[in-house]
């Protein structure tokens, strides 16, 4: 990121708002988000389960979840970057806490261990992980594109990357014969 010295705002620090909720929209994307989260987490928590119990197994069954479900739940627009007082510009979070954050940037370091999940189960954590922290990032840098577009198709693309195994699933079973 770059960091531009800007002068400081002229008048008062809140003499304009950092951020305006969007009218009738904002807290049913934000339940949707939640939503999209819990099930998410559902579908990490039903993954099968190393042959043989280890840390990678229980971080997979527990922490990846709870960092998914939790980031989706705790979506706030109002942690969106500003401008500091002294001119620097202040990278929000989303309102999503670095500890999160940081459970979800590990996960391809993560699946290298896992060898008991299909590459289609790594690839789909990973989209899960990356539409995660996309969702937190894009409300962080332009809650107001984000409110209105964005997190409802990261949510989508959440939902599909989280579907449950199973052959109805497949991408050809979805297909229709001509």
């Amino acid at each position: 990121m770059t960091i531009a010295n800007l002068p400081a705002p002229a008048g008062p620090p809140d003499d304009v708002p950092p951020y305006a909720p969007w009218a009738g929209k904002e807290g049913e994307v934000l339940a949707e988000a939640a939503v999209a989260g819990r099930r998410a987490a559902e579908w990490i928590r039903s993954l099968p389960g190393p042959p043989d119990p280890g840390p990678v197994g229980a971080w997979l069954a527990r922490e990846l979840p709870r960092a998914v479900e939790s980031a989706m739940a705790s979506l706030d627009p109002a942690a969106c970057d500003r401008m500091g007082p002294d001119g620097r510009i202040i990278d929000g979070t989303g309102g999503v806490d670095v500890g999160t954050i940081s459970v979800l940037a590990v996960v391809p370091c993560v699946l290298s261990e896992a060898t008991w999940l299909t590459p289609d189960q790594h690839v789909r954590l990973l989209a899960v992980a990356s539409a995660v922290t996309g969702t937190v990032r894009l409300l962080a840098d332009d809650p107001g594109t984000a409110i209105t577009h964005g997190v409802a198709r990261m949510c989508a693309t959440l939902d599909h990357a989280a579907r449950p195994d199973g052959p109805e699933w497949h991408c050809n079973s979805n297909m229709r014969s001509n």
